[in-house]
């Protein structure tokens, strides 16, 4: 067995650096010592180059998606708000109205009708009205804020009042609905 280390073959080196030397051979010169320590030295050098390259590379790619979806968000943004300017403008209709000149129920149905209006906008959107009444009680998606006591055992856990309607947007809960749930107590 010899004490020797082996050395590299630098012909086994990346290819990117167009070593033409020749192996070294156990035993040789300094002179060959020298070269192969240069060779990797150069490898060494350029697998560096190459991680410095990759790591701006992945940088600008994260930034580059970072403003991508900022600006999706801003487009959708503006498409939900470009839908909302009509319902938006009946309102301000409605804040300068003559009160001595116009009835209540006028007023209640033309506030029924923005009311209408924004919602089909925004269900074209995803979003969801979540109005219980007379379904069972979903913890989930409803939130008690009273109990009323139950007629029948079958009533039940039965929401009997809403106070406020809750809402949900593509499945996800914005807000649980506000609600009288009946109790039966045997």
């Amino acid at each position: 067995m010899s004490d020797e280390i082996p050395t590299p073959d630098t012909e086994q080196l990346d290819p990117d650096l167009g070593q033409a030397e020749a192996p070294a051979q156990p035993g040789g010169s300094d002179d060959d010592a020298g070269v192969i320590v240069e060779a990797l030295q150069r490898a060494l050098e350029a697998q560096k180059d190459k991680y410095l390259r990759l790591a701006a590379e992945y940088d600008n790619f994260r930034k580059r998606a970072v403003r991508e979806r900022q600006k999706a968000e801003l487009e959708g943004m503006g498409l939900l708000i470009r839908g909302i300017l009509d319902a938006l403008d009946d309102l301000g209709r409605f804040a300068h109205i003559d009160p001595a000149t116009t009835d209540a129920r006028t007023v209640q149905e033309g506030a029924e009708m923005v009311e209408k209006k924004l919602l089909k906008h925004l269900a074209g959107h995803g979003l969801e009205v979540v109005n219980p009444a007379g379904q069972r009680f979903d913890p989930a998606m409803h939130e008690a804020v009273m109990t009323k006591p139950a007629e029948t055992e079958e009533d039940d856990h039965l929401v009997a009042q809403v106070f406020q309607v809750g809402y949900t947007f593509n499945g996800q809960l914005l807000r649980a609905a506000k609600v009288v749930v009946k109790q039966w107590n045997a």
